[in-house]
């Protein structure tokens, strides 16, 4: 019987503490189905007996309070909400309990957000995290220490687990579920729950906006002139000598802004744009592909599917808009 604490933090996403419930209980349920002993021992442990969660609109009755709670083979950390900053001061009493655990054989999962609180424990540091695409700025400005993997539905190390943003937990929940039972109970799960068992990228979710929260005016400025004439052919060169910066000072301040080399900068502005025209359903995939700057097939689509994890045929095909018979 595998032990799993499902933690119940201040600003917890309601969803992310009953989905992992849910389906853990659920797999208990399949294997007494077929005559076997259920796997999963399944404790709510919170900082007190009641946590009101969504502004108080619920309120989450936990099995026990830290102090009570018996040792886990798993932690599982849910989804925060509201400012990070403040979730993190409001469940700081988490942190020791957590870091004691896993360095008593523990192991320890977070879903989404739940990775700024694994990651105040410092268990991370030096390590590989997910969380959700939108935060990966605020994530890797909180935890330098921290490898952020923003592309990635799960990375696994030395026994700590993360999620990509959103539903996608539901992935590193089904991947738990295989480790510690069978490849085949997983596959049930994800029948039963409808989900796509083997999707390992969250990039063809995410939204490129540009990273411009930092300091640099002079990047800001190339950033835009970039992003408004990005069907055009910009070199490197052109861009420095507009600001009057050498070549090697100016791609040095471009990745420490943004955290992209120039020629990544322009090829996400690029595929951003060409997937708004593939999603209109208006343009063929070669007109996108001409109208985004691109005039090679295979170097257009190579790129794409760097990017997204999908080749713009399949990118057409899952979001382009269809009318409804």
């Amino acid at each position: 019987m595998k032990k799993v604490a499902i933690i119940v933090p201040e600003t917890a996403v309601i969803e992310a503490v009953a989905d992992p419930r849910y389906l853990l209980l659920a797999v208990n349920q399949f294997l007494s189905q077929a005559g076997q002993q259920p796997l999963f021992e399944v404790q709510l442990v919170g900082q007190s007996k009641e946590v009101k969660v969504a502004n108080g609109v619920f309120s989450i009755h936990t099995d026990a309070v830290i102090s009570e709670a018996q040792r886990p083979d798993l932690i599982i950390i849910p989804a925060l909400s509201g400012n990070l900053s403040d979730a993190i001061s409001l469940n700081q009493s988490f942190l020791p309990w957590i870091r004691k655990n896993y360095q008593e054989g523990t192991e320890v999962a977070s879903l989404c957000l739940g990775a700024f609180l694994l990651a105040s424990t410092g268990l991370l540091n030096g390590k590989s995290c997910s969380t959700h695409w939108l935060f990966a700025h605020d994530f890797r400005t909180m935890f330098p220490e921290v490898t952020l993997m923003d592309n990635r539905i799960i990375t696994e190390q030395n026994g700590l687990y993360s999620s990509g943003g959103a539903n996608s937990y539901w992935n590193l929940l089904l991947h738990l579920v295989e480790k510690y039972s069978s490849r085949e109970l997983a596959v049930l799960a994800s029948k039963f729950f409808v989900l796509d068992i083997n999707r390992k990228s969250q990039s063809s979710f995410s939204i490129f906006h540009g990273q411009k929260m930092h300091d640099d005016s002079a990047i800001k400025l190339v950033q835009e002139f970039i992003e408004e004439h990005f069907e055009k052919r910009i070199t490197i060169e052109e861009l420095a000598a507009q600001h009057n910066l050498g070549r090697r000072t100016f791609e040095r301040r471009f990745k420490k802004a943004t955290n992209n080399s120039v020629i990544e900068y322009v090829q996400r502005v690029r595929i951003e744009a060409a997937k708004k025209a593939l999603e209109s359903g208006r343009k063929t995939i070669t007109e996108v592909m001409f109208d985004v700057g691109y005039s090679d097939t295979k170097a257009f689509r190579d790129v794409f599917k760097k990017i997204t994890g999908l080749s713009p045929t399949d990118y057409k095909q899952r979001y382009e808009k269809i009318g409804i018979e």
